[in-house]
């Protein structure tokens, strides 16, 4: 259920050899990095059955509809098997559904058509309820494979009233990540028990310690 992050601005070759070697030990679900490193993990990991997640339009969303897309298909061809992508906030703010629905719409389809994970970043900490609640809503109909509730880059990261409220609206036609501050494992498990399918981290490897340590696994 963990994203094994690395999306730091300062990251090393050396850092993602151990990001990766990481990975394959504990067998998380996927890497959350950016788009450049992507090949370099791909290789890495080939084999390993751990996916290799790119960060689109990260961590502002600001980039156009059809540069989200083409920096998604640019990833998958790169060797990304999942995609997260942040949603533009200026236009939810000004109320222009449409604009959101089809950046969603095809973004998703961009993953469905290469047969890769896709998962909607709503960047909670800037948002009102109200909002949160309209982008639940477009992914029901969209149905994206997830929806996440921050980049761990805003003002804030994951809280469970975000993750109850958005697995309210989408119940099980979408999963919800929840990512962004989570270096606990009680956090983690509420997070799990709240709703959430994945857990976005760094702080993977000491979570499934303390989890081993703690339930004698």
């Amino acid at each position: 259920m963990i994203d094994h992050t690395l999306l730091k601005p300062d990251a090393t070759k050396e850092q993602f050899d151990v990001l990766c070697a990481e990975a394959r030990q504990y067998k998380f679900a996927m890497v959350a990095i950016n788009p450049y490193p992507v090949s370099m993990c791909s290789e890495l990991l080939d084999g390993s059955g751990v996916g290799v997640g790119a960060a689109i339009s990260f961590p502002l969303g600001q980039l156009t509809i059809n540069e989200k897309v083409n920096e998604t298909r640019s990833a998958i061809a790169d060797g990304a098997t999942e995609i997260d992508y942040v949603v533009n906030i200026t236009e939810l703010k000004a109320g222009n559904q449409d604009y959101i629905t089809e950046e969603m719409t095809r973004i998703v389809k961009a993953c469905r058509d290469a047969n890769v994970v896709s998962k909607v970043i709503f960047e909670n900490c800037y948002l009102t309820d109200e909002e949160k609640t309209t982008l639940a809503n477009i992914a029901r109909e969209v149905k994206p494979d997830f929806i996440k509730t921050s980049t761990g880059f805003g003002s804030g990261g994951a809280t469970l009233p975000d993750v109850k409220l958005m697995k309210s609206i989408v119940g099980d036609d979408v999963q919800v990540k929840a990512s962004g501050g989570i270096r606990s494992l009680d956090d983690a498990l509420a997070f799990v028990e709240a709703g959430a399918t994945r857990i976005g981290t760094s702080s993977g490897v000491a979570l499934v310690k303390e989890f081993n340590k703690r339930y004698g696994n």
